[in-house]
């Protein structure tokens, strides 16, 4: 992540802005105090959180878990060719 300054992060606000937005990569901006906040987009910012949602469900990780498993395996349903097209233009 990069970090700069809270001076340089006011001096060219719009420029930074652009830059995460753009990017889809947070940037930390440090303070004189010691002090720090982050810039991040919020679309970015809503797709962390529901990460974090999923991370946090131990009932769907576990479903996670066992769905890696099973496709270790080699088992579990194959789809067929159509309805892997089906998927593919959703």
């Amino acid at each position: 992540m990069e970090t700069i300054t809270v001076n340089q992060f006011r001096d060219s606000l719009r420029t930074h802005v652009d830059k995460v937005l753009t990017n889809h990569e947070p940037l930390k901006v440090n303070r004189r105090n010691g002090g720090a906040f982050v810039v991040i987009g919020a679309e970015d910012w809503e797709r962390e959180q529901e990460t974090l949602s999923v991370l946090q469900n131990r009932s769907l990780m576990a479903q996670i878990a066992g769905s890696e498993k099973t496709y270790a395996l080699g088992a579990g349903r194959r789809l067929t060719p159509e309805e892997l097209d089906e998927i593919d233009h959703l």
